[in-house]
Parts: structure tokens; C-alpha cells; sequence
């Protein structure tokens, strides 16, 4: 019995635990990351992600659409690609992490001949590459950690009152996105009037306000002890703001242009073709490489750093509290987007602090409202290819302009904490120069030497030399 007991006791005793402890490190780290993964990707509220899905809209289509038709931009591999980022991005942020076009590279394609799809794609190649060696060698972290606030404030202002500023262009001018520019003045009336983006602004203010938390909130905090007769009337009152509040107005809008759309011109259900486009490995030539670094990378590399970046960490901390995001991860997905899809023609792309006010403005809170543009594309993309194009050409653009203003007053809004007046002077300064000379770059540079300016001028003996660039931030 005494040897038989030593024989099935340990095994017993012995199989389990070390079997435990070998498969729970991976079982554990899997599980983790799937857990993560949930957690990022649930809707806080079903319609608000949904609606929040729609904020970004007014700067994607607009750019996607004007590369399409310009320069033969790939659209059902973009919309693949694109689809498949905001996936990604939503699962690994938790927070409804924008993918948009990049703007400068954007911009020399659409200003003239001789920047094509090859030229595209290697300047955004190029700045993914960049922003990868940035990312991995802490300099994108030392940047973010060293970059006054006011300055990067100044950086949020400038862009949000770009987007607002081309927003009442897009509704008050008529846009022929295929040259570029406007051909003039947009009637009252019509499919794409005034009339029609004035409603729908109308719409989205009643429904949204100014971004402020629902007013029942409020009604809440202030009531006090009623009689009867008086409860239900304010009882009804919340009930009834609540369901108002509860419309999914940019989605609402977003639907209304589609069916409008397909108003306008009947016949594009004809020109529609189901099926992906062909993928296919764009060619590079040296000329390419060396006209999309000059005219694509380095304009666009200072956007890319401080709007898609350093902004980003900025606002996702202020719009997310417990969400410090690292610039270092940050600049790194922003570059395997790029060196991954431009390689087949995918448009070149980043975040933005735009997207995300935008999205955040219309309620958008979590991963899952990006992931659920993501699959919307996916699917798209997958389903109709480059033929959506001939729907998008026929979307009503002073309903895109709507939502591009909206998104820009929300961007605006994040700079509104500053709270000297040397630091709103810095922030001011670095607005003007960045909206006057159509660069971020020159921007960023005025305001760095503004704010070096004023703490040289505060500075006093005994302090140490970090004080000049740390001041702002502790």
C-alpha cells in the first residue's frame, strides 16, 4: 500500500499544477488581450457611436473624393484599407481614433499635373517611414514631452478654424472637387442649396447644442422637493429632451444625403459594379521617390508630427481623462498604416485631432464607433469598389460642409483652457501664422520662439535652464 500511495498520489498531485503553470502565461496573455480588445471595442450608446461614426465624414469624403476623380486614386482599396486602420485603431485605443487623408500630400496632388498616384504614394510611404523612426527611437516622445501647450493649442485652433473656414466655403461656393476649386455661388433652393444646409445646421444644434452633457443632467441636479402637479410637467419635459437628445442627427444627415444623392441622378444605379477593385502593386520610379519626398514628405511631415501626434495625445487626454495615450504608439501606427497600404495604392494616411473632436462631438466615446466605420468601409469597399465614387460625386457638399464645421467649432473648443495671458498670446501668435501662411510648420516655429522669448524674459538667476521649456507643461 506504502508503495502504491508514492506512485498515483504525485502524479495526481504533480500533473495538474505544472500543466497550470505552463499553459497560463500565453492562456493568460491571450485572454488578456481579447479581454482589452471587448472592453475598447462595446458601445457606451448604440445610436451615439453610430452618430459619432459620422463625424469625420465631412473631411474623408470631400479629400478621397477629389483624389479619385483627379488623380485616378484607387477608392475600393482606400476604403478597404481605411476600413481595416479604423478597426485596428478602435481595438487597440479604446476611443474613437480617426484615420484621415493626409492633407499636404493631398493638397500637391490636387494642385497641379505631375503629382500622380506614384508620387502619392511615395511621399506617404516616405512619411510613415519617418514617423516609424521617430516613434522607435523615443525622439517622437521627447518632442511631445518638451512642446509647450499653448503651442500645441495653437496647432488645434488653427486647424479647427481651417476646417470651419472651408466648411462655409463648401456651403456657401458650388465645389467642382475634379479641378478643385468653386464655380460659384450655391443657390437658395435645390438638392444642395443653402435652404438645405441651413436646415440641416438647424437640425444638428437643436439635437447637439454645444457639445454640453444632456440638459436633463441638469434639471436633475437642481430639482427640489415639487408638489405633484408640478413633477409631471417637468417630468415630461426631461422625458421629452431625452428623446430628442437620443436622435443620431449626423447620422440622420449623413442617410439624407445618400437619398439625395441618388435624387439627383437616378441613373448612377447603373454605373454601379459590384465586386472589390483590382489591387495591384503601385510602380515607383526615382523621379517618383525624389517629387513625392520635395513636394509630398516634407510638407506634410510637420502636419503629421504635431496635428496627428503630439495633438492627438493632447486631446485624447483632455476629451478622455485616464487615456494618456503614447506619443511613441501613436507615431508608429500612424507609419504602418502608411508603409503598409500606399504600397498598393491605398491613400496615404494619419490621425487627427479634427477627426476625433468631430467624432467626439457627435458621440462617439469608445473604440467601437470607429470600428464600426471601419466595417462600413470594409464592406463597402469589398462590395461596390472605385464604383461608389459615382455616388459620392453626387452627395449634397453643403451637407458635408455642415458636419465639417461642426467638427472644426469642436477642435476650436480644446483650446479654450488657456489660462494666462502669455499663454494665450503664444497660442494667438501660432494661430495667425499657421492660418496666414498655410503652414503648421511656420506656425510651430513663431510660437516655440515666442514662448522661449517670454520665458527669457521672466527668467531669474538661480533657476535651472529646464524651467524654459518645462514652465508650461507642470
Amino acid at each position: 500500500m506504502e508503495s502504491q500511495n508514492p506512485q498515483i498520489s504525485p502524479p495526481h498531485a504533480f500533473q495538474g499544477p505544472p500543466e497550470t503553470a505552463h499553459r497560463s502565461p500565453m492562456s493568460g496573455f491571450a485572454a488578456n488581450i481579447v479581454d482589452k480588445v471587448k472592453t475598447n471595442l462595446v458601445f457606451q450608446s448604440k445610436w451615439a457611436e453610430l452618430n459619432g461614426a459620422m463625424g469625420d465624414l465631412g473631411t474623408y469624403i470631400p479629400i478621397v473624393l477629389a483624389l479619385t476623380l483627379v488623380d485616378g486614386l484607387n477608392l475600393g482599396t482606400t476604403l478597404i484599407f481605411t476600413g481595416v486602420y479604423n478597426i485596428i485603431t478602435g481595438a487597440i485605443y479604446g476611443v474613437p481614433m480617426p484615420v484621415q487623408p493626409m492633407k499636404s500630400i493631398a493638397a500637391a496632388a490636387l494642385a497641379g499635373p505631375g503629382f500622380g498616384v506614384p508620387e502619392i504614394m511615395a511621399a506617404g510611404i516616405l512619411t510613415g517611414g519617418i514617423l516609424i523612426v521617430l516613434g522607435v527611437t523615443g525622439l517622437m516622445k521627447l518632442a511631445y514631452n518638451l512642446i509647450p501647450l499653448p503651442v500645441v493649442r495653437g496647432i488645434q485652433l488653427a486647424q479647427g478654424f481651417s476646417f470651419a473656414l472651408t466648411a462655409v466655403k463648401y456651403v456657401r461656393k458650388v465645389q467642382d472637387f475634379s479641378k478643385s476649386k468653386a464655380k460659384g455661388d450655391r443657390q437658395w433652393l435645390g438638392l444642395d442649396g443653402l435652404v438645405l444646409a441651413i436646415v440641416c445646421f438647424c437640425f444638428i444644434v437643436i439635437i447637439t447644442g454645444a457639445g454640453e452633457k444632456c440638459s436633463g443632467e441638469r434639471d436633475e441636479e437642481t430639482n427640489v422637493d415639487l408638489g405633484v402637479d408640478e413633477e409631471r410637467p417637468r417630468r415630461k419635459r426631461r422625458n421629452f429632451r431625452k428623446i430628442i437628445l437620443a436622435f443620431p442627427s449626423a447620422f440622420i444627415i449623413f442617410v439624407l444625403g445618400v437619398v439625395l444623392a441618388f435624387i439627383r441622378e437616378p441613373n448612377v444605379v447603373h454605373d454601379i459594379k459590384f465586386g472589390p477593385s483590382a489591387m495591384e502593386v503601385v510602380s515607383i520610379s526615382k523621379h517618383a521617390w525624389k517629387e513625392g519626398f520635395i513636394k509630398g514628405t516634407i510638407p506634410q511631415l510637420p502636419l503629421s508630427i504635431l496635428n496627428s501626434v503630439i495633438a492627438v495625445c493632447k486631446l485624447s487626454s483632455d476629451l478622455f481623462p485616464g487615456n494618456d495615450f503614447s506619443a511613441t504608439s501613436l507615431s508608429v501606427t500612424v507609419g504602418l498604416m502608411n508603409v503598409i497600404g500606399c504600397w498598393v495604392g491605398a491613400m496615404p494616411s494619419c490621425h487627427g485631432a479634427g477627426g476625433l473632436a468631430g467624432q467626439y462631438k457627435f458621440g462617439g466615446r469608445s473604440g467601437g464607433c470607429v470600428a464600426l466605420l471601419g466595417t462600413a468601409k470594409l464592406i463597402l469597399g469589398l462590395v461596390l469598389g472605385s464604383s461608389l465614387v459615382k455616388i459620392l460625386s453626387q452627395f449634397p457638399v453643403g451637407v458635408l460642409g455642415i458636419l465639417l464645421l461642426f467638427a472644426g467649432i469642436e477642435l476650436a473648443m480644446a483650446s479654450r483652457d488657456m489660462n494666462t495671458k502669455e499663454e494665450s498670446f503664444v497660442m494667438l501668435l501660432c494661430t495667425a501664422v499657421s492660418l496666414v501662411g498655410s503652414s503648421a510648420a511656420l506656425g510651430f516655429v513663431c510660437g516655440i520662439l515666442a514662448h522661449l522669448l517670454l520665458r527669457l524674459r521672466d527668467y531669474r538667476k538661480g533657476q535651472p535652464l529646464s524651467t524654459l521649456w518645462m514652465h508650461e507643461n507642470q
